[in-house]
C-alpha cells in the first residue's frame, strides 16, 4: 500500500514491522520481513531519507518509526511539492511550444506543411497512422464530437491492429461526455493508454516521435494544421506532452482529493487560474467546461471557505496554502 508513496517494498514491509513491533531491533526486524541485517540497514536509510524513522531517545543507537500521521504526512508534502513544480513547467512549456509553433508557421522548406481543410487534415492523419510503426501520442483538449471520434475508429484500429502503441490524453471534463467514455474504453480495451487532466496541452499528434499534427490556430482548429518533422520542435512537443502525462489520471482510475485541502485537481486548477485573473468564461474554455460550471465550482469551494465573497475566498484560500 505504501509503495504508492515510493517507497520499496522492503522498505515498507520495514515500516510497518517496526510500527507493529516498537521494541524488536535489527534481527528481529529482519527475521519477521524475511530480509537480511545488512538489508535492514539499507530499508532504514531510505526511510530516515523520507523522515520516517528517527533515533530513539529510550534506546541509543536505535531507530524508531514514526507514527503515520507525521511521517506520511511529511512524504506527501514532498510529493505535493514535486507536482506543483511539475505543473508550473508544464505551464510555462505550454507558452513556450505554442510561441515556438507559431513563429514556425511559416517555415516549410523540407520541415512540414501547411493543411487547409479539414480533407487536408484527415487525409494527413490517415497517412501518419498508417506510416506508424512504434508509437502515436495524441492530446484531445475541449469537447471531442461523435462524428470526428467515428472519423478516427477506422484508422485506430488499424493502428492498434498492428500493435502500435497509442497514448491520449483527455481533460477530465470528458469523463462526463459519455460518447467520448465509449470510445475512451473502447481504446482501452485494444490495448490502448488513456489518461486525463484538468488542463492539457493543445490539441496534437505526434507519430514514431519523427512527425506531428498541430492546429495552427490552437484557438480553432478547423482554421488548419502544420504538419511538423523538424526535429527541434518535435522535441519541445515531446517534452510538453511527456510532462503533461505525468500528471495525469489514467482513465477508470478514482481522481484522488488531496489530503491536506479536500481540492480535486480540477478545483485547484480553476483556483489557480482563477487568481490568475481570467474570467469565468476563460477558464471554461482552459477546463473544456461551462462558466456556469466554473461558478458552481467556485460556489462549492466558498462554502467549504466559509467565504462570503471570491475575494474573501481567495484570500482565505493563499491563507491555508491552497494557492
Amino acid at each position: 500500500m505504501l509503495e504508492v508513496l515510493g517507497l520499496t517494498t522492503s522498505a515498507a514491509a520495514v515500516y510497518q514491522a517496526m510500527l507493529d513491533h516498537p521494541s524488536y531491533g535489527v534481527d528481529e526486524i529482519a527475521d519477521h520481513c524475511g530480509l537480511t541485517s545488512v538489508e535492514v540497514h539499507d530499508q532504514f536509510d531510505e526511510l530516515s531519507r523520507l523522515t520516517l524513522l528517527r533515533v530513539s531517545v529510550d534506546r541509543p543507537g536505535l531507530m524508531r518509526a514514526v507514527s503515520p500521521e507525521i511521517g506520511l504526512a511529511g512524504v506527501l508534502a514532498v510529493q505535493e511539492a514535486e507536482l506543483a513544480a511539475r505543473q508550473a513547467k508544464l505551464a510555462a512549456s505550454r507558452a513556450a511550444v505554442t510561441q515556438m509553433v507559431a513563429a514556425r508557421a511559416e517555415h516549410r522548406a523540407g520541415h512540414g506543411e501547411r493543411l487547409l481543410g479539414m480533407d487536408a487534415i484527415q487525409g494527413r492523419l490517415e497517412r501518419m497512422g498508417h506510416e506508424a510503426t512504434t508509437e502515436v501520442l495524441s492530446s484531445q483538449p475541449g469537447c471531442q464530437r461523435p462524428e470526428d471520434l467515428d472519423a478516427g475508429r477506422p484508422a485506430d484500429a488499424e493502428a492498434l491492429g498492428r500493435g502500435i502503441t497509442m497514448r491520449t490524453l483527455y481533460q477530465d471534463a470528458t469523463r462526463s461526455q459519455p460518447h467520448v467514455g465509449a470510445y475512451a474504453h473502447w481504446l482501452l480495451g485494444r490495448g490502448s493508454e488513456v489518461r486525463t487532466a484538468p488542463t492539457i496541452p493543445q490539441r496534437m499528434v505526434v507519430v514514431d516521435r519523427t512527425q506531428a499534427l498541430v492546429p495552427i490556430d490552437p484557438a480553432d482548429n478547423r482554421k488548419g494544421a502544420l504538419y511538423i518533422t523538424e526535429p527541434g520542435i518535435l522535441a519541445a512537443l515531446l517534452d510538453f506532452y511527456e510532462q503533461a502525462w505525468n500528471t495525469a489520471v489514467p482513465l477508470g482510475a478514482a481522481q484522488p482529493e488531496d489530503p491536506r485541502t479536500g481540492l480535486t485537481a480540477t478545483e485547484r486548477e480553476l483556483l489557480r487560474l482563477l487568481s490568475s485573473g481570467l474570467t469565468d468564461d476563460a477558464v471554461g474554455q482552459r477546463l473544456g467546461v461551462s462558466s456556469r460550471t466554473v461558478g458552481r465550482h467556485m460556489s462549492s469551494i466558498m462554502e467549504r471557505l466559509g467565504a462570503s465573497s471570491r475575494f474573501e475566498a481567495g484570500i482565505k484560500a493563499a491563507h491555508r496554502g491552497w494557492l
